[in-house]
């Protein structure tokens, strides 16, 4: 049985109070210290801007190309790597001694226009014209995809959350059928993005009950052109990946027509409640969809410390190593590679370097595992699959630190964290904050549902409590009013652009001070014998719930 609340964060207490350097620091009485914390409390760990630095110059020089999976840039990439953790004496966390995991990834390329037609009740047919009334990709199992006349069902949200009262499913079983699902969440869930409202959870609800297609009804048009906009773009899945035959979306006016007064009526009620079972539309969709694709080759890379005491149990921190690679075009400067400076460069420079810090400093009862993934960009692809078929068991793994940018800012107040209120990692986290007299916060934009949006939640979807830190916005000097500008102004110009190159003038002082607190948390989860829990409100309770036994 996992506990709630976990004595880990009054252990913390100790290390907390040993790690402070301000006179003025608040003092934690050790009413739960143990020997072992006795010994994490002496650990000193020194990060160098310098180091982060020159890892950041390496991997966003040109001759990386932008690190995109699967070309000159991988390579160079995990031969940098892995001579980094060579040097430092650190394992192989790959399986039979490899430092590399290996993951196919596919691209797919649409051949042709998808054909899709529709039949009602009276049996007449009508076309379907893509980009306009639908839009529709082949799922990873087969680029070619034909289905005739499976029966159209709609699910509501398509979302079944136990614990919130929210089913729409019930008992209804969707073989041979595709299923319409709404986009996004309830209100009721409310206005911030959530588990339940990802294409994860819905795609998994749908492919348990037999569905051969997932289509989301778009019912807000600037969603409904974004789904124009990407349908004939390259898209990668991992190879082998259990998804839907096909997935697409329809616009309100294709979703009308087909379901008429049986949808309108079952919208109305799928917007307060769980419908608690599909509801038949009375009508048959026929695709025709041919995509064209290609196997890349990539690789996730993983470097360990052994535990002492705890080997078989796990603690992760991780960073994407990927970018997106070159432009179609040369800018005006002639620059046409996207170096990913920031993003993803800093954060795998960090991994680096929290990797040296537990190399020189106490060993870790619980094995530590440095984990960089591939294929971030392309859709969280190399956490997904490191997720479908983990090395060490996701259920033995205590908690995911995740790195994805490092905060290029002055010091804050504030150390923002995505998804706050998801789980007792905060909380410990908190503790060694208030040492530095920050305070841990969310990242400011809830509505952009960033929580989902990196390798950590790949983990979290597997029931792995899960962290990840951002830039803090409440600047020491000049509050809020000085930081929030500051960090949009850094997206607006850096973020997924060419600009994003390695710059002598980055500031790392909130940097330093995050991967201290990070190094901090970890430690204290590694050297407790209990787990860090989700909080009762998380969405992923359940999951985590499922694999109890195997903690005990």
């Amino acid at each position: 049985m996992i506990l709630r609340r976990s004595s880990i964060i009054a252990a913390a207490a100790l290390l907390l109070a040993a790690c402070a350097t301000a006179p003025d620091a608040p003092v934690v009485p050790p009413s739960a210290a143990t020997d072992a914390f006795a010994v994490a409390s002496a650990a000193t760990p020194q990060f160098s801007a310098q180091r982060l630095s020159d890892h950041i110059k390496y991997l966003a020089d040109d001759r990386l190309e932008g690190r995109f999976p699967g070309l000159v840039g991988e390579r160079l990439t995990l031969e940098y790597l892995q001579a980094q953790y060579e040097a430092m004496g650190l394992e192989p966390g790959g399986r039979d001694g490899s430092w590399l995991q290996p993951v196919d990834l596919v691209r797919f390329t649409p051949e042709r226009p998808p054909v899709a037609t529709w039949t009602g009740a009276d049996g007449v047919s009508h076309d379907l014209t893509s980009g306009a009334d639908i839009t529709l990709r082949a799922g990873p199992a087969d680029p070619v995809v034909k289905v005739s006349d499976a029966p159209l069902v709609f699910a509501g949200y398509g979302i079944v959350a136990p614990e919130r009262g929210w089913d729409d499913y019930g008992s209804t079983d969707l073989t041979g059928k595709v299923v319409v699902i709404l986009r996004g969440q309830p209100e009721s869930m409310g206005a911030d993005p959530n588990f339940y409202g990802s294409g994860e959870h819905k795609t998994q609800e749908a492919l348990k009950r037999g569905a051969v297609g997932v289509i989301s009804l778009q019912d807000v048009e600037g969603r409904w052109r974004r789904a124009v906009g990407g349908a004939n773009r390259p898209v990668m899945t991992v190879k082998g990946a259990r998804d839907a035959r096909f997935t697409g979306s329809i616009n309100m006016a294709t979703g009308a027509a087909i379901g008429g007064d049986v949808l309108a009526q079952a919208l109305a009620r799928a917007k307060t409640a769980g419908l608690g079972g599909g509801v038949d539309l009375g009508a048959r969709l026929s695709v025709d969809i041919a995509e064209k694709t290609e196997v890349i080759h990539s690789n996730n890379l993983l470097a360990k410390i052994t535990g002492t005491t705890r080997p078989d149990e796990y603690v992760f921190y991780s960073a994407h190593w990927d970018h997106v690679g070159k432009a179609r075009e040369k800018n005006e400067a002639g620059d046409d590679v996207f170096n990913g400076a920031w993003d993803n460069a800093s954060g795998t420079a960090g991994l680096i370097e929290m990797a040296r810090a537990f190399k020189n400093g106490p060993a870790p009862e619980r094995t530590v595992v440095f984990l960089h993934v591939t294929a971030e960009e392309q859709g969280l692809l190399g956490s997904e699959a490191y997720a479908a078929d983990p090395v060490y068991p996701l259920a033995k793994t205590a908690a995911d630190i995740n790195i994805d940018m490092l905060p290029f800012t002055p010091a804050t107040r504030d150390v923002a964290v995505f998804g706050v209120g998801k789980s007792e990692l905060e909380d410990i986290l908190g503790r060694f904050a208030a040492v530095q007299g920050r305070t841990v916060t969310g990242d400011g934009y809830p509505e952009e549902g960033f929580y989902y949006r990196s390798d950590h939640f790949n983990f979290a979807a597997g029931g792995v409590p899960a962290l990840m830190p951002w830039s803090g916005r409440d600047f020491v000097e000049g509050g809020i009013e000085a930081g929030k500008p500051y960090y949009e102004a850094q997206m607006a110009r850096y973020y997924h652009k060419l600009t994003d190159e390695w710059r002598a003038d980055y500031d790392f002082t909130a940097a330093l001070q995050n991967l201290d607190l990070l190094y901090r948390l970890g430690l204290t989860v590694a050297d407790s014998t209990t787990w860090p829990a989700w909080k009762p409100t998380a969405e992923f309770n359940a999951i985590r719930d499922a694999s109890a036994a195997e903690r005990r």
